[in-house]
């Protein structure tokens, strides 16, 4: 069991775990073992909250497929074990983010004097350029 918050959990029947072997250096252990973790995660077919879900499918996420199936690939470790509690702690906390709900933007207006100080700033640029050109007798 995967727990989200107090209220919400995943079961692991719902969580795919598959051990690959990890890329990169590391010699032997490297061609031998398999360390890395593959975790997929598919969104509409899991038994989190409907806020959670439409949130989740929302997301510009590059871990997140068109079909709905967050694909984590944990390899940072030497063993498997460690790998496999990292993959489950990254998708823990991408749900996690999901929950907590965003400040909505205020429309602001720039001041005045900022106004003013950016026009008067493009006025000074634009006369330090006139003084490069050249003079015409």
């Amino acid at each position: 069991m995967l727990s989200i918050s107090s209220q919400v959990t995943i079961p692991d029947a719902e969580i795919e775990i598959q051990a690959i072997r990890a890329q990169g250096a590391g010699g032997q252990n490297v061609n031998k073992v398999s360390s890395a973790i593959h975790l997929r995660f598919d969104i509409g077919a899991s038994s989190l909250p409907d806020l959670y879900k439409e949130q989740m499918l929302k997301l510009s996420d590059q871990r997140i497929s068109k079909d709905g199936v967050v694909i984590i690939k944990a390899q940072q470790y030497r063993s498997q074990e460690k790998n496999r509690e990292a993959a489950l702690a990254r998708l823990q906390a991408l749900i996690r983010s999901v929950a907590i709900p965003r400040k909505k933007r205020k429309p602001t207006k720039p001041t005045r004097g900022s106004q003013e100080r950016r026009i008067e700033g493009k006025t000074r640029r634009g006369q330090l350029k006139d003084l490069r050109r050249k003079i015409d007798y």
